[in-house]
Formats: structure tokens, C-alpha cells, sequence
């Protein structure tokens, strides 16, 4: 079997979690990665057994020839990056978030289509397994015909430190936009994922902690095109009771007209049709990687999206609807006011 050969562009915290991902696809060979400190790109090619390291992008490119790219660095860093791969006519898979701002993500999206190469979003959390069984039980029409609301609490608890965020991603202290930009967006899209498009929200954004620049607590209301509503309550500041705020990130309820899914901070999900006791879903779900090895499947789908030629779930094109959403959270919280006509491109 000939294997896609791959590079990866960025060393930092959260790359572990793509190299072993590669590492277990065994139609991918991860040739080389590149970080612009040296050091970092080489002790990641010796623990990962990765054959080679770079500190340079368009060097590795031109060396390498690889089939794909992996960019694991800063949004503001992807517009540069995305326009070295399209040029040399590689497929790209681009970590969240994918840009700044709105524009210069469709900058990007622009680029890659320009160049006709392929451009998947590295949005991991609809392909946690919990949001796949979800969406599986609603097709099923485990909770009726008609989907009622979705609501979601998330408490991570990590931001509430005067040194927060230095030890992991001290970048996270001077974005200007953080909890909706950097942790809200998953749930952007897995809401679009789990309910259909929204068409509209409301957005109340405060922050906490004064030693960082941006939010870090938020309510946002949706209102789904099919008619359903949606309600997300984030906050980065204060704790939850789970003890791994990081595998589910919270705790949902979604309502049909027939019953309630419920998932819990350690990956129970659980059916209870109206008139029903509430019963235990076996589903797969597993301990590995990152929040259900979803760094994993989100890459197993874009190699199968490559090999097959099927589309992306998020690419570059479509995750654009989501960023609409996130652009339109942030313009509600300012105005104070519900913005709507998002589905159907109407702003």
C-alpha cells in the first residue's frame, strides 16, 4: 500500500496530540516537521519518530513534496502558511482557530480554492464520539421527529489563576477575543453538527479574571433554522465537579418531541423516551488521545476524504458558516441586541 506522505508545521503543546494521531493511520507516513524553534522540531522528530525536522516552512515544502500538510500554529500564522502549501499545490489540514478574524479566513479559503487544493478545518469536537452517537439517536428518531432545544454547560476552571494559561498557551492572556474565539467555536459547530444551521443568537460576554485581556464567561442563545433552540453557558473562570474538565468540556441535554439525550462529564450518554426511566447508550468511547481520541478521528476523516475523494465535514468553505456565528456572537454581546438571517447568508 503506497502511504500519503505528510509534513507538520508547528511543535507546540498541542501537537503531541496530532503526531500520535498520524502515527496510528497507517496509510500516513509523517515525514518531517518544522517549528520555527529549532530545538522544539527536533526533540518532537526524536519522540515521535518523525524522520526529519526543519526550522524553516518553504525549505521542508521544497525537500519533502509532501501529499498534505498539517498546520499546528497560531491563527495568525495560517494565511502565510496556507499560501506556501496551495502555491506548491499541497492538500492542507489547518488547525482552529483559522484565522484573526472572519476576513482573513476567507482570505485563506479564497487561497486554497484559488489553487484547488484541499482545505479541512482541524475541528475536532464534532468528531468526539459522544456528538457522533448524539447525532446518530437523533436520526434514529430516538427522541421523536422534532428536535426542541440543545443546551450545553461548559466549566473549565482553568483561567482563574493570576499566572493562568502561562504554563499551557500563554498566548491565550493577550487575545483580545478568547472564550467564544478559542473554546466557544467548538460549540459553534458542533451545535450546527448535532441541530442544523443557526439562523440567529444572543450574547451576553464578561470577564473574570483582570490579568487577561479577553472574555472568559458567556451565556449565547441560538435559534436554529429548523426552529429548535440552542443555549451555551461557558465559563473558563470558575471550576466544575468533574475530574477531567477536559474530556467532555461539560454537560448537555438536547430535548425532542419524544425524549432527552443526556451527556455527562465522563462520556455517559443516556436516552430517556417521555414516560420512560432514563437508560445508559453503549457507544464506543475511549480513553485515549484528546476529549475521546477526537484528534484522531478528525484526521482518519480527512485522509478518508482524501483517498475517497468525499467531502470534508469541515472545510474550509463550510467552516466559514461557523465562524459567521462566532462573528455574530461577539457583534450581539456588543450591541446587546439578537442577531439573525445567519443560515441563510442574509448579513
Amino acid at each position: 500500500m503506497k502511504k500519503l506522505k505528510g509534513v507538520a508545521i508547528g511543535a507546540g503543546y498541542f501537537s503531541q496530540f496530532h503526531f500520535d494521531a498520524w502515527s496510528r493511520i497507517p496509510e500516513v507516513e509523517l515525514s518531517a516537521v518544522c517549528d520555527v524553534n529549532a530545538d522544539a522540531a527536533q526533540n518532537a522528530s526524536s519522540q515521535y519518530q518523525i524522520a526529519k525536522s526543519y526550522s524553516d516552512v518553504g525549505e521542508m515544502l521544497d525537500r519533502e513534496s509532501p501529499d498534505f500538510v498539517d498546520i499546528i500554529t497560531r491563527p495568525d500564522s495560517h494565511l502565510a502558511l496556507v499560501k506556501e502549501a496551495a502555491k506548491r499545490g499541497i492538500a492542507i489540514i489547518c488547525q482552529k482557530a483559522l484565522a484573526p478574524d472572519i476576513d482573513e479566513a476567507k482570505e485563506i479559503v479564497r487561497v486554497a480554492e484559488d489553487a484547488s487544493v484541499p482545505l479541512m478545518v482541524h475541528e475536532n469536537f464534532r468528531f468526539q464520539p459522544w456528538y457522533r452517537e448524539i447525532r446518530r439517536q437523533i436520526e434514529s428518531d430516538a427522541i421523536g421527529d422534532r428536535l426542541h432545544s440543545i443546551a450545553f454547560s461548559c466549566r473549565m476552571g482553568d483561567g482563574w489563576q493570576v499566572d493562568a494559561y502561562l504554563a499551557r498557551q500563554p498566548y491565550f492572556r493577550e487575545m483580545p477575543r478568547l472564550l467564544i474565539f478559542e473554546t466557544g467555536v467548538h460549540f459553534v459547530d458542533t451545535f450546527r453538527y448535532v441541530g442544523g444551521e443557526i439562523d440567529g443568537v444572543y450574547a451576553t460576554l464578561a470577564r473574570y479574571n483582570s490579568e487577561i485581556v479577553g472574555e472568559d464567561a458567556g451565556t449565547v442563545m441560538f435559534e436554529f433554522e429548523s426552529g429548535a433552540s440552542g443555549l451555551w453557558q461557558g465559563n473558563r473562570y470558575n471550576e466544575p465537579t468533574s475530574a477531567d474538565a477536559r474530556f467532555t468540556f461539560g454537560e448537555a441535554v438536547i430535548d425532542g418531541s419524544r425524549g432527552s439525550l443526556r451527556l455527562y462529564g465522563n462520556g455517559r450518554l443516556t436516552l430517556q423516551p417521555l414516560g420512560e426511566p432514563e437508560r445508559d447508550i453503549e457507544y464506543p468511547c475511549h480513553r485515549r488521545g484528546f476529549a475521546g481520541d477526537c484528534v484522531f478521528a478528525t484526521q482518519r476523516h480527512f485522509i478518508d476524504s482524501l483517498t475517497g475523494d468525499t467531502p470534508m465535514e469541515t472545510s474550509g468553505r463550510e467552516y466559514l458558516k461557523s465562524l459567521a456565528v462566532v462573528d455574530a456572537i461577539y457583534e450581539s454581546s456588543q450591541s446587546k441586541l439578537p442577531v439573525r438571517g445567519l443560515a441563510g447568508g442574509q448579513r
